[in-house]
């Protein structure tokens, strides 16, 4: 027997799943900017402006960029990075936070509130790169690395760590709501401390050592050595990596037994 043109047809788990992921995409984008397209463009632009005037800021102190090339590079090079960890790792406790009331309908778990807020840090990050390439390239400032496949596994890095630490972060608020606010207080350390505004390994050595146990200085260090491969610093790929997919493994872990028992 023939279904009629007018016959519901069953969706498959996956179509399924993809609506659930798309209907969180919206809702987070409609609340959280405001329900305008303005707010969306203001939180992309928002990155864009704390680069531009952090570079501002050196220009009128007359201070040249320690890699020898534009200061814009320079600070681009650093705060990109660190901002795509900061943005994503942080968001992600935001998005269970705003979202909870969701997790009463069957179909809506915390992971999947999860991925979607992680799908739309990673499309405003993109966004917001793309804007910075295109006003860097509107006043001439060379944007070609001199290993682009280097560069971009550097920014992926900064990514993947992101998303692994949000996983982690939102496993450990669970049980610890506080966190929300100690973990901020921990991400403006990392970022005044990664070197985002100074070249590390001019520090003294003993100083220097301790600071590469910090993923985020070697990521900026593995970005930088892109553009410049004559900067003299030495990156730990093995140990970026292990942290990336290291809290990736563990916030997963965390979600399936922690996360589900208390939230």
């Amino acid at each position: 027997m023939s279904l009629s043109p007018h016959s519901p047809t069953k969706r498959s788990k996956f179509e399924v799943y993809v609506g659930v992921i798309r209907a969180l995409m919206l809702r987070d984008m409609r609340t959280r900017f405001g329900g305008s397209y303005w707010g969306y463009v203001l939180v992309v632009l928002w990155p864009v402006a704390h680069i531009f005037f952090m570079v501002a800021i050196m220009v009128f102190r007359g201070m040249p960029s320690p890699m020898g090339n534009n200061p814009i590079l320079f600070v681009a090079t650093g705060a990109v990075p660190a901002l795509v960890f900061q943005y994503t790792s942080r968001e992600a406790m935001k998005a269970i936070v705003v979202n909870r009331p969701l997790m009463y309908y069957p179909q809506v778990k915390s992971f999947d509130i999860m991925i979607s807020r992680f799908i739309v840090e990673t499309i405003k990050g993109f966004q917001g790169l793309l804007i910075i390439i295109g006003i860097m390239a509107i006043l001439e400032v060379d944007l070609i690395p001199s290993e682009p496949a280097l560069a971009i596994s550097g920014y992926c890095m900064a990514l993947l760590l992101g998303i692994g630490m949000g996983a982690v972060n939102i496993g450990v608020m669970s049980f610890f709501p506080g966190w929300l606010w100690g973990y901020i207080v921990i991400t403006i350390l990392i970022y005044i401390t990664s070197g985002v505004f100074f070249l590390p390994h001019l520090l003294p050595t003993e100083l220097y050592d301790i600071m590469k146990w910090n993923p985020m200085v070697q990521i900026i260090e593995w970005v930088r050595l892109a553009y410049n491969p004559q900067i003299g610093v030495t990156v730990d790929y093995y140990y970026v990596i292990g942290w990336c997919f290291g809290t990736i493994c563990l916030g997963l872990l965390m979600e399936r037994t922690v996360v589900r028992r208390f939230l």
